[in-house]
C-alpha cells in the first residue's frame, strides 16, 4: 500500500448522498470503494470544508446539477483532473436546454457515459474525450421460479422520468390476469403519481406498490422476479438493469437509447416508450411461452451475454484507467462549445 504522502486525492461530487438511496449515491459509494486505498471523499459540492491543494481529481456526477462545483474546480485548476459523469437527464435533456450543463462539458478534461449509446448524444467534437464505463454489481444466484405464474417487478422512484404511468396503465390492462403479478418499488417522490399508484393497487388486485425499500431488499425482489420492467423515458445507464442481468432476471424495457446501450440493439424485450399495451403483451408472452424456446428464456440468454459488461472487475479497471488519464498532463485539453 502506498504511503499517505503518495496517495491520490480524489473528490467525488454527487448531488445525492446516502439519504437519497438512488443510483447517483450508489455510483459514488461504489467508486469510493473501488479506488481504495487512494484518499477518496464524497461531497455534495466542491470546494467543501476539507478541500485543499492535495485534491488532484474531481469526478462530478451530473453536468447540470454539479455545474457550480465543476466551474469552481475549472476556475482554480483548469481542466486538469476534472471528469464529468453524464446521467440520462444530462444526455437526453439538459445539454440541449441548459447553458450550465453545456459549460460543464466544455470545462472537463474527460467525459464519462455509463452505456454504449451515450457518446451518440454528444456533439462530435466531444466524443474524443469521452469514455464509456459500465457500472457493475455483484452476481446473484439465479433462482428457480414457478412456471404457473409470472411475477414482474419495477424498481424506480415515482417521478416522471421513470414513466410509472406506463406501468399503471399496463397493470389495468392485465387486471383480469390471475397468474400475472406486478410489484412496484420506489418512493412516491411525486405526490400525484403516488395517488395514481394507490388507485391502481385498489383497482388491480395483481398490482402492488411496495414503496421505498432498502437496496438489499430490492435486490432480493429482483432476484425472485421472473422479469424486471423498466419503462423509463430517459436513462443514462440504469442500475436496476445491471442488477437484474447479474441476478439472472430478464428485462423488459422501453426502447430508448439509455436502455439499448445497456441491453444491446438486437435485444428482444423492448417496447416503444409509453406503449402500455405493448408492455402488457410482452408480459403475457413471457408468461404464456414457457420453456427453452419461449420469450422469457430468449431474454434470459440475451441478458446472460451482456452480464460480463457489468462485472465489478471490469468497472474497476475502467475507473482506474480514467483516474490515470486525469493525472496525466498530456491528456489535458479544453474544448469549446457554442
Amino acid at each position: 500500500m502506498p504511503s499517505p504522502a503518495l496517495r491520490t486525492h480524489v473528490v467525488i461530487v454527487s448531488p445525492a448522498l446516502a439519504d437519497a438511496n438512488n443510483g447517483n449515491w450508489q455510483t459514488a459509494r461504489r467508486w469510493q470503494h473501488m479506488l481504495a486505498p487512494q484518499a477518496v471523499r464524497i461531497v455534495r459540492e466542491w470546494p467543501d470544508a476539507a478541500a485543499s491543494a492535495q485534491d488532484q481529481v474531481l469526478l462530478a456526477l451530473h453536468a447540470r446539477r454539479s455545474a457550480a462545483s465543476i466551474a469552481a474546480w475549472a476556475a482554480a485548476r483548469g481542466a486538469a483532473g476534472l471528469a464529468v459523469v453524464l446521467t440520462g437527464t444530462d444526455l437526453y435533456r439538459d445539454i440541449q436546454s441548459s447553458i450550465e450543463a453545456r459549460q460543464s462539458l466544455a470545462l472537463a478534461q474527460r467525459l464519462v457515459v455509463l452505456q454504449e449509446c451515450g457518446p451518440d448524444a454528444l456533439p462530435a467534437v466531444l466524443r474524443a474525450k469521452t469514455s464509456v464505463i459500465f457500472q457493475s454489481t455483484t452476481a446473484r444466484q439465479t433462482q428457480a421460479k414457478s412456471a404457473q405464474k409470472l411475477r414482474a417487478v419495477m424498481v424506480g422512484h415515482l417521478r416522471e422520468e421513470k414513466s410509472p404511468q406506463t406501468l399503471f396503465d399496463a397493470a389495468r390492462l392485465l387486471a383480469g390476469q390471475p397468474t400475472l403479478f406486478i410489484d412496484h418499488i420506489g418512493d412516491g417522490l411525486d405526490a400525484a403519481l403516488g395517488e395514481q399508484a394507490r388507485a391502481t393497487a385498489a383497482a388491480c388486485p395483481n398490482y402492488r406498490w411496495l414503496g421505498g425499500q432498502t437496496h438489499e431488499a430490492t435486490r432480493r425482489r429482483i432476484q425472485r422476479a421472473h422479469v424486471l420492467v423498466h419503462p423509463s423515458r430517459m436513462e443514462g445507464g440504469a442500475h436496476v438493469i445491471m442488477e437484474a442481468v447479474r441476478s439472472g432476471t430478464p428485462v423488459i424495457a422501453s426502447h430508448i437509447a439509455g436502455n439499448v446501450g445497456m441491453l444491446g440493439k438486437d435485444y428482444a424485450g423492448y417496447f416503444e416508450w409509453g406503449d402500455a399495451a405493448a408492455l402488457a403483451a410482452l408480459l403475457q408472452r413471457c408468461r404464456d411461452t414457457p420453456g427453452p424456446q419461449g420469450l422469457l428464456a430468449q431474454l434470459g440468454t440475451q441478458c446472460a451475454r451482456r452480464a460480463p459488461l457489468f462485472e465489478p472487475d471490469a468497472e474497476r479497471s475502467a475507473l482506474l484507467q480514467l483516474v490515470q488519464e486525469l493525472l496525466s498532463p498530456s491528456r489535458q485539453a479544453t474544448f469549446c462549445l457554442n
